[in-house]
């Protein structure tokens, strides 16, 4: 992802360096107000008496200007400056600084957010209305597309009267932006997919059997929606996947009859399997010879008994097979 944020290079001192003259300079005023009025009371001293006088007020102004230049950063946090308006860089060292209190600077967080979308109704390949839903984790990679490239400062502006912290809302206008290209993405790859397979092409990619290839065309889909306000998708999975209620139903019953179809068909190829072995183990060993009448008439018999969904009740022959 091309990327148009730089350092910025602007002066830098130690914020606790900067602090002590800070409280110095207020000794310092005190000082040169007190000898300007002592000096005031002596002839041929007015000259020198009005320097230490507009020193005093010289120093009050710098004293309330260094007050803003104050930078405090925790780790993943930035700050990104601005000179009357141009972009200056952004400000990524970790501690406590003082820069020229003329930057504007806006704090932003580079920690990583997940998003837990809600499910949403979507169709798939096949038109089957479907509940789907994701999970993401993105965190800012370009602060100058995050400020610059879209309308977060002004969403910001406007939810910040009632968060009261415009970080806050500077984010929280960032987590709508990747919460409605979310959604958009999410539609676009669900369409392509269907449900399942319905047991038609099942070498066929689904959302259901896709995983992480369903997955990792989603990252790509939001990786390339998210890029233009420098939002890098560190994660995203789907973590919701089910029928639309109105056809849920329907399709569990028609999961149900594919499962019962499916276990019937094993239940009678090993039944013919069994038969199979037991005419050939009856031939092999000799134990009894059955013509083509009786075989079949035990066939019957031995399907019924494996095939049957309840236990077959045996009637004991007392004849002879010859009979």
């Amino acid at each position: 992802m091309e990327t148009k944020e730089f350092e910025f290079k602007g002066l830098t001192l130690n914020g606790f360096l900067m602090l002590f003259v800070v409280l110095i300079l207020p000794f310092i005023m005190v000082w040169c107000i007190y000898k300007s009025i002592v000096l005031f009371d002596q002839p041929g001293m007015n000259g020198l008496a009005t320097t230490l006088l507009i020193l005093a007020i010289v120093l009050s102004i710098v004293e309330l200007l260094s007050l803003c230049g104050f930078l405090k950063l925790e780790p993943n946090t930035a700050r990104v400056t601005t000179w009357f308006g141009k972009y200056s860089g952004t400000f990524t060292k970790t501690g406590y600084y003082w820069i020229n209190p003329f930057y504007s600077t806006t704090k932003v967080s580079l920690r990583a957010r997940n998003l837990d979308a809600e499910p949403i109704k979507v169709n798939d390949k096949v038109g089957n209305p479907v509940m789907i839903g994701l999970v993401l984790v993105w965190k800012l990679q370009d602060t100058y597309k995050a400020l610059f490239e879209v309308d977060s400062q002004t969403m910001a502006s406007v939810e910040g009267a009632s968060t009261g912290s415009n970080t806050k809302s500077l984010m929280h206008a960032l987590e709508n932006f990747v919460s409605v290209q979310s959604y958009a993405a999410l539609r676009q790859v669900a369409g392509q997919y269907a449900y399942d397979d319905n047991d038609e092409n099942t070498h066929e990619l689904t959302l259901r059997s896709g995983g992480d290839e369903i997955n990792e065309q989603l990252e790509a889909k939001l990786n390339e929606r998210l890029s233009m306000a420098g939002i890098e998708v560190v994660e995203a999975r789907i973590n919701y996947l089910a029928y639309a209620p109105e056809i849920a139903a329907v399709m569990l019953r028609r999961q149900q009859a594919s499962a019962i179809i499916t276990a019937r068909e094993k239940i009678v190829e090993g039944a013919v399997s069994m038969v199979k072995m037991a005419l050939d183990k009856l031939s092999t060993d000799g134990i009894v010879e059955l013509d083509e009448d009786k075989k079949a008439a035990m066939v019957s018999n031995l399907l019924v008994v494996l095939c049957a969904d309840e236990s077959a009740q045996p009637v004991v022959n007392t004849g002879t097979l010859n009979q």
